[in-house]
């Protein structure tokens, strides 16, 4: 990831409704969540979650799939990994002792279950874990 892509990515985030909908469905991984529930959910009319789906869409933080005549929206946790490792990946100077606060205060978060596996436990959550414990620069 390039501080383009960063900027575009954060950015998409910048914003409160787009925020809450994409913890939502980061939330409800892997199942995503129907456009209707999710503007539901959110209390917003489904206008302007379309707009704003859009945006995330265009970040590439979510991804839309067709159920039948439903439409279902997921967090693209791949492009979430990515970005929080951008942010990340210089943060320790090559240092990992640097960086055990911020790990210790995300193990906190999750009640000493592995980091983003609550509900889900597909291979981007293990690499996300992975990665930040490792303190990977390779990125």
């Amino acid at each position: 990831m390039d501080s383009d892509d960063a900027i575009l990515t954060l950015s998409a985030l910048g914003q409160g409704t787009r925020l809450k909908a994409f913890r939502l469905l980061v939330s409800d991984e892997p199942d995503g969540i129907p456009a209707g529930e999710l503007a539901g959910r959110l209390a917003v009319p489904q206008n302007t979650l379309s707009a704003h789906l859009g945006v995330l869409i265009r970040a590439q933080l979510v991804m839309r799939q067709r159920h039948g005549r439903l439409i279902v929206y997921r967090a693209n946790l791949d492009r979430f990994r990515e970005v929080a490792l951008f942010l990340l990946k210089d943060c320790c100077g090559g240092r990992p002792q640097v960086c055990a606060p911020l790990l210790s205060s995300l193990a906190d978060l999750t009640g000493g279950k592995p980091l983003l596996m609550r509900k889900n436990r597909s291979s981007s959550h293990h690499r996300f874990r992975s990665d930040l414990r490792q303190g990977n620069r390779a990125i």
